[in-house]
């Protein structure tokens, strides 16, 4: 029987007690590795080409290169590792940013840690980890400029197919691969080719941008 590999997590924070205690907490489960910490934004790009982290723990808020520009610069290179941002507010601008730049999700500070651990799975797995609700009331809060970005994301759904739009609004509804199928009469497998289609076409990386466009647009 084939040994699943750990995921390995690389933990990027500025606080060396934050980092202890998140490290403790991950190392703790058979299933990941800690590959490596660092204190700053600028750190991450030599430690994720040389340990190839999985996943990416990453504070928002660093004084020197911050977690969403590290994001971002992460998400745009080829074969980005996950990014799950942390931060200490349920509701901000930041968020929102490294969100729509291609982040997986993001966890609050004080989460339970066994919460903790099974997030990490569950992005490492490809699953976002990240409500509908959680969208919403991040957009109603903190999104800037709504009847621009809400055009916008219409001409960008504009050019999906029917059965792709579909796709992408029950992608924002939170639905799952196996529920899109049952509600759209066609196979997981079909469901999963419309949504690579869905990603190439609108030049997205994950489902989570996929929801939040459909969100801008008041799907």
């Amino acid at each position: 029987m084939t040994i699943a590999a750990p995921v390995r997590v690389l933990i990027v924070d500025d606080d060396a007690l934050v980092r202890a205690g998140l490290s403790m907490i991950l190392g703790g489960a058979g299933d990941i590795e800690i590959v490596g910490e660092a204190g700053d934004g600028s750190q991450v790009p030599p430690l994720v080409a040389e340990f190839r982290p999985d996943v990416v723990l990453m504070d928002i808020r660093m004084p020197d290169v911050d977690g969403l520009t590290a994001t971002e610069a992460l998400r745009a290179g080829k074969s980005p590792p996950e990014v799950v941002v942390l931060t200490t507010f349920h509701a901000d601008a930041q968020v929102l940013r490294a969100l729509r730049a291609g982040a997986a999700g993001f966890l609050l500070k004080d989460i339970p840690p066994r919460e903790l651990v099974e997030a990490i799975r569950r992005v490492a797995a490809g699953e976002p980890i990240l409500s509908p609700a959680v969208t919403r009331q991040l957009i109603s809060h903190v999104s800037s400029g709504t009847r621009t970005r809400a055009d916008q994301a219409r001409g960008q759904l504009g050019e999906l197919s029917e059965r792709e739009r579909e796709v992408a609004v029950a992608i924002g509804q939170g639905r799952s691969n196996a529920e899109i199928g049952r509600e759209l009469y066609m196979s997981v497998a079909t469901v999963k080719a419309h949504v690579s289609r869905i990603l190439t076409k609108l030049g997205l990386n994950n489902r989570v941008q996929i929801a939040l466009l459909v969100h801008d647009a008041g799907l």
